[in-house]
């Protein structure tokens, strides 16, 4: 590309995703006072302008590191990992948003998308100006570098992208679950479900809970995949498929946590704040899960930290 190297094209291509994940999730807020059905629609196409640049920028790096004679998948360290979770969270969102078409959840959602995206970014220019005020607390390497040994399988293709789509769905039941609990309790306090505020807008809390309990179906196959394929890859890189590690032993947790959502559901009728809640906990150890071990626990995994 003319002696531009597909990385730097790709970062570039990230900050106008960035840009334009911000003023989607503007024209998304926008939208909770205007009710504008039109403003929506504009809220939605900025963030699948951004899904597809976003798209880009990650092929791109991805062929960069052929380029490079390295030939792996942009996924092996915590930048690329944040990009490409910012990335699942907005394509979960527009599938959620596909099949029940209520725009104002995006206010909920494309928030999680937006500060993934930004975070690493930050982090990325941290490490191209020197700076070392923050690198200490995180140590993130934005450079296409070649896999250590433990990461040179297509296990890591598999487990990365299962365990990420996964999140992303957890992500969107955690944004539900928050819209769910403020009707709720507003429709509590002042015991009138057709007032014509702000929240007339939110999707009728059925539709709240429905679309929690959906988005956590999607997501929990996805990590009881990534689980499964993380053992294999385990096994191949370190023969054996469970050691305990943290990174393991908490993404047991998360597991059980959704687990016990769904028994809870099908077995005890579950609904509405409690399982709102629920939704919103299981989100909070799969943030642990994925940042928390990774910069507070050493293992394993201690390379996702950087």
């Amino acid at each position: 590309m003319s002696g531009i190297s597909q990385n730097l094209i790709s970062t570039q291509l990230l900050n106008w995703t960035g840009l334009l994940y911000f003023f989607s999730m503007f024209s998304f807020i926008i939208l909770l006072t205007a009710k504008n059905k039109k403003i929506g629609t504009i809220a939605t196409c900025l963030a699948y302008a951004g899904l597809a640049l976003h798209t880009i920028a990650i092929g791109l790096r991805w062929i960069e590191s052929y380029n490079l004679g390295y030939g792996h998948a942009p996924l092996s360290n915590m930048y690329e990992s944040i990009v490409f979770f910012s990335w699942t969270i907005v394509l979960i969102f527009l599938m959620i948003d596909i099949k029940y078409k209520y725009k104002v959840v995006g206010v909920f959602v494309m928030p999680f998308a937006l500060f993934s995206l930004a975070w690493a970014q930050m982090f990325s220019v941290v490490s191209m100006t020197g700076s070392t005020a923050l690198s200490k607390l995180v140590i993130m390497d934005d450079k296409i570098s070649p896999l250590m040994p433990a990461l040179q399988s297509n296990w890591l293709l598999y487990h990365v992208v299962t365990c990420f789509l996964g999140y992303a769905a957890f992500a969107v039941a955690c944004g539900v679950s928050v819209m769910y609990l403020i009707k709720a309790n507003f429709e509590k306090n002042e015991n009138d479900k057709s007032t014509g505020g702000i929240l007339s807008v939110f999707p009728p809390i059925r539709v709240l809970d429905d679309m929690n309990y959906r988005s956590i179906m999607v997501g929990f196959p996805l990590l009881t995949l990534g689980i499964i394929t993380g053992a294999a890859w385990a096994n191949y890189a370190w023969g054996s498929y469970w050691s305990w590690d943290p990174k393991e032993t908490w993404s047991l947790i998360v597991w059980f946590i959704y687990a016990a959502f769904l028994h809870a559901r099908f077995t005890r009728g579950w609904v509405g704040k409690r399982a709102a809640w629920l939704s919103i906990f299981g989100f909070a150890a799969t943030l642990f899960c994925y940042l928390g071990v990774n910069l507070l626990l050493s293992g394993l995994h201690s390379y996702g930290g950087k």
